[in-house]
Parts: C-alpha cells; sequence; structure tokens
C-alpha cells in the first residue's frame, strides 16, 4: 500500500513528510486522503476502537470485518449533521482466508508420530471505501488525483500471481506516470508491505528523474 508523503492544503504543501496509513492490528493497515481534519480524526477513531476490541476479546478482527464496521460508522456520520469527507484503502492479510494444507502440530499422536491438521494458509486482502460510504472488495485500487493516471496501468499489468518484486515494478510505473503528468509534487511516497509476518515500511527510491512521453 503506498501513500503520498505531502500534506496540502489548496496548492501549499504544509509537510513533505507525512504519514496517511494507520495500523489497525498487526497484520491490518488503512490509508486515507480527504479533508486535512477528518482523515486524521476518523483514522485515530477507527483505530481506537479496533484496539479496544482486541483488547476486550484477546483477538483481532479480520481485515474484512474492520472493513464492515468502518464503512458502517462511515454511513451513520453520513446520516449525521457532520459526515466525514474521508476516502479510503483498507488492506490486510487474512490469516483465515485461502486454501486449508496440511501442517505438523507439535502433538504426538497415539503412534508416537506428529499429528497433522489443516490451517489455512492465509490470503490478501484489499478493499475500497468511499466518503459515501460505498465499499468493494478489489484487487487494486486508488483514490484522489491519483486514480485517474494509475488504474488503467494497474488494469493492464495486475494479475492475481504478481509478487512484491512485480508489484514494486508496477509501483515505480505509477509514480513515474504522476510524476509525468500531475502537475503536483507529491513529495515521493510512503510504501508499506502487509503479509503473514505483519505490516512493514519498504523502502522506495523514486529519485531518479522521468522523461516526458
Amino acid at each position: 500500500m503506498a501513500a503520498s508523503k505531502a500534506a496540502m492544503r489548496g496548492a501549499t504543501i504544509l509537510k513533505a513528510s507525512d504519514d496517511k496509513t494507520r495500523a489497525l492490528t498487526k497484520h491490518t493497515l488503512m490509508s486515507f486522503s480527504g479533508e486535512a481534519g477528518d482523515t486524521v480524526q476518523f483514522a485515530e477513531y477507527i483505530q481506537a476502537n479496533i484496539a479496544l476490541y482486541s483488547m476486550r476479546n484477546d483477538s483481532d478482527l479480520s481485515p474484512g470485518a474492520i472493513a464492515s464496521f468502518t464503512r458502517g460508522e462511515l454511513g451513520r456520520a453520513l446520516r449525521s449533521r457532520s459526515p466525514y469527507q474521508v476516502n479510503l484503502l483498507l488492506g490486510g492479510w487474512d490469516v483465515l482466508g485461502g486454501e486449508e494444507k496440511e501442517v505438523e502440530g507439535k502433538e504426538e499422536g497415539k503412534e508416537g508420530g506428529p499429528v497433522k491438521k489443516l490451517e489455512k494458509e492465509g490470503k490478501p486482502r484489499l478493499y475500497w471505501i468511499d466518503y459515501l460510504a460505498s465499499q468493494a472488495e478489489v484487487p487494486y485500487a486508488a483514490h484522489g488525483y491519483a486514480q485517474y493516471y494509475c488504474l488503467s496501468i494497474l488494469d493492464k499489468h495486475h494479475h492475481p500471481n504478481v509478487d512484491l518484486d512485480q508489484g514494486m515494478k508496477i509501483l515505480k510505473m505509477c509514480s513515474d506516470e504522476l510524476k509525468r503528468r500531475l502537475p503536483i509534487d507529491f513529495k515521493g511516497l510512503t510504501v508499506k508491505l502487509m503479509s503473514k509476518d505483519g505490516i512493514r515500511e519498504v523502502e522506495f527510491d523514486d529519485s531518479a528523474p522521468v522523461k516526458m512521453a
């Protein structure tokens, strides 16, 4: 998941190292765009509620459950006098998704050998949510001005079996296209990876100059 580092108000850049993401669980990340006050307030509200659920139940919600809760809160605010002007991408590793596979357990069976049991492989999930509380599970997505330039690239080059190296190449293509065609300096990208091992930031160097088409 990637987000611009530029915090802007109108045509003015206020900050060049802004992090537009929030970790909701150790496997789920949310990125946001929209009105400056609404985005941070809503993201931290969702983050606090998800953390409260985890503490009360000693269990983390799945990415799909978090997306449904987030959509519900956006819809409730939309029908009030104080709607949130915020668009979200919510991605994560669903530990209960994917196909089942046999693994050897630590316990020993009656015959002395290790007990084999079925476990889920896990599966990546991505949810697109907008300020009108519309939600969709998608293979790729974008919000803001980036969607006008990047969705066609993602549509052409994305495939279900894309690996990390291929994904970073596609992201570089999107970044180059934004530099080439968008008349705004978005100050680079913050890139974070969600996997079965958790969330980590990935170094992404997009300082190389881009030739005009």
